[in-house]
This record gives structure tokens, sequence and C-alpha cells, in this order.
């Protein structure tokens, strides 16, 4: 079983990921942007000021991710997908070269052949700072939730869409997903 949860920032994919990692004993795959970020030794605010840097980031990103999933095999829940794509969409050039790949292309296809993708909403409520990203903009969420809709839509990707802001409900829905595609 391979389960991601797609969605801006600040949404709630990582409480669900958990859930589906307790509840499923999937191993769970984080979200690697952090670690990329760390291993490169910048801040968000770096990456603000150089359009080439972020780019670089994004790729390195996406790259993380598919190795990640491949270490895994095909048991696993992940915090994210291809959701960097949206940012780098936001704020790099560097989308269209990365989708143009073997690799983006047979990721999307693995995807899309038994993955189950819940793509997770925002809602303003909900929002609250990570104490990662030192901007929080309603705005900015918005943007790429509709990147993020535009890429599932784009490649054809199947998903559930968890739009209530109640977590119990958000989980009632992944319960109902999961138990009846065992």
């Amino acid at each position: 079983m391979r389960v991601y949860f797609v969605g801006a920032h600040s949404t709630g994919k990582t409480t669900m990921s958990r859930y589906v990692n307790k509840t499923y004993g999937l191993q769970m795959i984080t979200e690697v942007a952090r670690l990329v970020l760390a291993e490169m030794e910048l801040s968000f605010e770096q990456l603000r000021t150089d359009v080439d840097l972020v780019g670089v980031y994004q790729a390195k990103v996406f790259k993380r991710q598919v190795e990640e999933e491949k270490k895994k095999k095909d048991n696993f829940v992940s915090d994210r997908a291809f959701d960097n794509l949206a940012y780098a969409a936001e704020h790099t050039k560097v989308l269209n070269s990365l989708m143009k790949t073997e690799e983006f292309k047979k990721y999307i296809q693995h995807i899309t052949d038994g993955g189950t993708v819940f793509f997770v909403r925002p809602h303003k409520h909900l929002l609250h700072a990570d104490g990662v990203r030192e901007r929080l903009e309603w705005e900015s969420v918005m943007r790429i939730d509709g990147m993020i809709k535009f890429l599932l839509e784009q490649f054809d990707i199947p998903y559930m869409t968890l739009d209530s802001a109640s977590m119990q409900e958000r989980c009632r829905v992944v319960d109902f997903v999961l138990k009846n595609n065992r």
C-alpha cells in the first residue's frame, strides 16, 4: 500500500500521515524538503533571494522524494509526493525541465499505478506557523493549493479530496478509502 498526502503547506498532511502510520503500520516518509534544506545549509530567507538556488533546491527535493520512496518499496505513507513541483512553479524556472525528465514521467506513472492519493485542502482557521516558514500567508497557500490541483488534473492522477476542517472527518474518509482498497 502506497499512500500519499498532497497539498499546500500547513494543511494537515503531516498529521494525516502520522495517523496512517500509526493506524495502518505503514512506514512514514517525512517531508524531505526540510532535510534537503538542512543538507544544503540554507534558510528560507536565502532561497527567497536567489531564483537559481531555489531551482537547484527544488530539483534536489524532487529527486530525494523519489529516492526515499524507492527505499520503502511499496509499503509507505508519504507526507508529500510531487508537491514541491507546485513550489517550483511558483518560485523558480525549473518546472518545465523537471517535468520533461524520464524520472518524472516514471514517478507520475508509479503514483497512478496503485498509489492512493489524498489531496488535503486548506482551511484558513487551521493555518498555523510551523516554526520553519518565516511567513504564512493565506494567498500563498491558495496559490500552491491551486497549482497542486492543476498538477493532479494535468497528469490524470486519481485522488480523494480531504476538504473537511475536522480531523475526525478526515480520518473517517481516509479509513473508508484505505479499508476498501485493501
